[in-house]
């Protein structure tokens, strides 16, 4: 049950009634009205713009329509207390107390469906994270990465879309040269007892790669190590394996699979980028042209040339961009251009990409090659996930860096463990920078809001352990008949804004507002938890070891919604802690 959505349809019905009557003047749309979760200055349930929005069409002011609206929905719906107007014409809401003890078997006895928007048009995702070179493990900043978009496909598939995660393999060009390189050298180091040239800056010099050599030494004994040329591309292809071994399993660890691996040279194998050209080509969207070389940096070997150029500036672009290098091979660009062009081909509604912050830059670049390629449909979403800092004593924290110069996923998960990681990780927004506190992390206090989040789950869990139930069961509920009191009330009307925290979520795109609402909602539990403390009323089980009826259910209300966010974040929710 979302109750804005239910009120929305009966401030409507209430308007048509009034229209009929010649009472109101109603305009051709109603767009824009809005039955909303009220600002916190207003003690009411629901809050609407109703008035202000109809006041034009029938000369009257908020105030003076609104008092109308008001009067006729108190006296068509019989779970309205009291609807009264206030500045600057917001029509404010009071539901009975019946209301919300309705509301809370309702949603009890629909607890898979509760916070789906089932009004809404289900469509067909593609979500493209992390997508880190196949060079080594993740580090820190492909973790949060990672998180955002894991987390943002479970909150489209919790509201019934489609969607598939997918991870772009960036298994062609330069680095892979010198990846593949980096680990001939440490086998020569292994079998032959040679220096690994840590002096090279173009090789990776992490220990990580000990482990992808004796792994490819052992395993391929019939393979001559003396001769680079001749091996290349099968230690190419062996080498990629291994790291997308180690990927994946730090994927794992986090509890993300991907559906699918998209490789970057199986597409220019396949031609693909070169029949992307030709699609560009034949609409016109290429042309030969000079680039400038780019302002603010060391330009004295700059060479102005004429190269294939998109016209990505006729997209929104702030220049054209290449799709060539002088060597003949394309760029990054154009695999990326021909990517997700493959992507269009598919058929999906909406393709998310979430890019770490060092390629915030590249947005304009991948957005207009997609709107040329589809019409300007607006089809691709890029969300950008943020740095992260490490924070212990107040002070940058830095552990080990066995993996290369970085702070791997692995290093993190084995000092907090995979929900810290997880739900910390998603607490802030992506768009701005997260400090990760291990202080707080490690705290069994409300300043650790994983803990606070898992104890209010431990808590109702007890209850249910202390009078012999299960917390997984269902609850028969049909003879059930009681009366919350405004203190359960108001936790209830929290309950209520979870539709609405997950559909912002979904079109937004904006997951961390789940473990920011979980943690709202635990706030407020363990508050009204404590008033036992002084007041034996209060407490959830009495003297004699019962639990009322409306108590068994509010926190049946409360277990559940805690549990079914919880699975969207990807985190537990342990009966004992």
């Amino acid at each position: 049950m979302n109750i804005f959505d239910l009120y929305l349809d009966r401030i409507k019905d209430v308007l048509s009634s009034l229209s009929k009557n010649n009472e109101i003047i109603l305009p051709e749309s109603l767009e824009g009205i809005n039955a909303e979760i009220p600002p916190a200055k207003f003690d009411c349930d629901i809050s609407t713009n109703v008035a202000m929005v109809l006041s034009k069409a029938n000369k009257k002011s908020p105030i003076d329509l609104g008092n109308v609206i008001s009067k006729s929905l108190v006296e068509k719906d019989k779970m309205i207390e009291k609807a009264e107007v206030v500045k600057p014409g917001f029509i404010n809401i009071n539901l009975k107390p019946e209301f919300w003890t309705n509301f809370s078997k309702e949603i009890l006895g629909n607890s898979k469906s509760f916070g789906k928007n089932e009004k809404e048009k289900k469509h067909n995702y593609l979500v493209e994270f992390v997508s880190a070179n196949p060079t080594g493990p993740l580090h820190v900043g492909h973790c949060r990465g990672a998180i955002l978009g894991d987390v943002i496909s479970n909150v489209l598939l919790f509201n019934n879309h489609k969607v598939t995660k997918e991870y772009y393999v960036n298994d062609y060009g330069n680095q892979i040269i010198n990846f593949t390189k980096s680990v001939y050298f440490r086998i020569r180091e292994i079998l032959f007892s040679e220096k690994f040239p840590i002096d090279n800056e173009d090789l990776y010099p992490g220990d990580y790669l000990i482990d992808f050599a004796k792994n490819i030494s052992s395993e391929n004994k019939d393979i001559d190590f003396n001769n680079y040329e001749k091996i290349s591309n099968k230690l190419t292809e062996l080498s990629i394996e291994q790291a997308l071994k180690l990927i994946k399993k730090n994927l794992e660890s986090l509890g993300i699979i991907h559906d699918n691996f998209v490789s970057e040279k199986k597409l220019v194998a396949n031609n693909e980028v070169q029949d992307v050209i030709k699609y560009l080509t034949n609409n016109k969207f290429v042309y030969t042209g000079k680039i400038k070389a780019p302002e603010g940096e060391d330009n004295k070997n700059w060479v102005e040339r004429d190269q294939l150029l998109f016209k990505s500036t006729d997209f929104g672009d702030d220049k054209d961009r290449a799709l060539q290098k002088s060597d003949g091979s394309w760029t990054y660009f154009a695999s990326d251009v021909a990517y997700h062009k493959n992507k269009l081909d598919r058929k999906f509604d909406y393709l998310i990409n979430i890019l770490g912050a060092d390629h915030a830059g590249y947005i304009k670049r991948i957005t207009s090659s997609v709107d040329a390629l589809s019409n300007s449909k607006n089809k691709l979403i890029c969300k950008v996930s943020q740095l992260v800092k490490l924070i212990k004593d107040n002070k940058p924290f830095k552990m080990s860096k066995r993996k290369g110069d970085y702070i791997t996923v692995d290093d993190l998960i084995s000092e907090v463990g995979k929900d810290a990681t997880r739900f910390i990780m998603l607490n802030r927004s992506s768009d701005v920078e997260l400090d990760f506190d291990f202080d707080n992390v490690i705290e069994k206090s409300k300043d650790n809001p994983l803990y606070y989040v898992q104890y209010a789950y431990a808590r109702i869990s007890s209850v249910f352990r202390h009078i012999g139930k299960d917390i997984n069961q269902d609850l028969d509920i049909k003879n059930f008949n009681f009366e919350y009191s405004k203190e359960e009330i108001k936790i209830l009307k929290k309950i209520s804004e979870w539709p609405k925290c997950i559909d912002t979520s979904c079109k937004k795109l904006e997951p961390h507002r789940v473990p920011s609402y979980l943690y709202e909602l635990s706030s407020e539990f363990h508050s009204y938890w404590n008033l036992g403390k002084d007041n034996p009323e209060k407490r959830f089980i009495n003297e004699n070891k019962e639990i009322s009826d409306e108590k068994l259910v509010f926190l049946k209300v409360i277990s559940n919604l805690i549990k079914s966010g919880m699975g969207i974040v990807g985190v537990s929710t342990p009966e004992k802690m």
